[in-house]
């Protein structure tokens, strides 16, 4: 697994490689911080067209700053949490198509990820509809047995017991997993076709 630094650690190394880059390194390390700024204003709906962008950067310096637009489209392309956030993902996805030149294999891959996201939404939403059905039924036959009472009447929230969140967090981490394999292997073959190294 990879160790994780810390923003420290990040920037001493920065600050090392300054002290040995050259100014076509610097040039270069900067016009990719810009790309990747212009990405998230893209993601951001506070600019349009990436290619356009793009192509009004001086010549010498697009490579980079294309790298570092790709990298953050590609990075903004994770499971879902809501709905919502399927409108970010298909703003990071039209990003990659536009950069491409909307090439055909892009925009398979594309719709693939999205078939993909649709299918983990779905499934997520099934699977805790389950468990929250079988928890209820779980206290509802629990209190009966203790009670003697009837659960007819009974209003149980299932999603505030300790054994559903208990349950949710196993089943939403296997959910994730098997998910984010397929996802991972998608951004992997986008990085290739777009030729950035994954």
């Amino acid at each position: 697994m990879a160790e994780i630094k810390s923003t420290l650690d990040l920037v001493m190394e920065r600050a090392a490689r300054m002290g040995t880059a050259t100014s076509g390194e610097l040039r270069s390390a900067d016009a990719h911080t810009r790309g990747r700024q212009m990405a998230a204003e893209y993601l951001d709906r506070k600019s349009e067209a990436l290619a356009g962008l793009l192509n009004e950067q001086q010549p010498e310096l697009q490579p980079a700053i294309r790298k570092g637009m790709i990298e953050t489209l590609l990075r903004n392309i994770v499971l879902p949490r809501s709905e919502e956030a399927i409108e970010r993902i298909n703003r990071a996805l039209a990003g990659l198509l536009d950069l491409g030149g909307h090439g055909g294999d892009i925009s398979a891959i594309g719709r693939e990820i999205q078939h993909i996201l649709g299918q983990y939404l779905q499934h997520r939403e099934q699977l805790r509809e389950q468990l929250e059905s079988q928890i209820r039924m779980q206290y509802e036959q629990l209190l009966a047995q203790q009670s003697g009472m009837r659960s007819e009447g009974l209003r149980i929230d299932p999603t505030m017991q300790p054994k559903f969140q208990e349950e949710w967090s196993r089943i939403q981490a296997e959910l994730d997993g098997q998910y984010n394999q397929a996802l991972m292997q998608h951004r992997q073959v986008l990085a290739q076709r777009l030729a950035l190294p994954a």
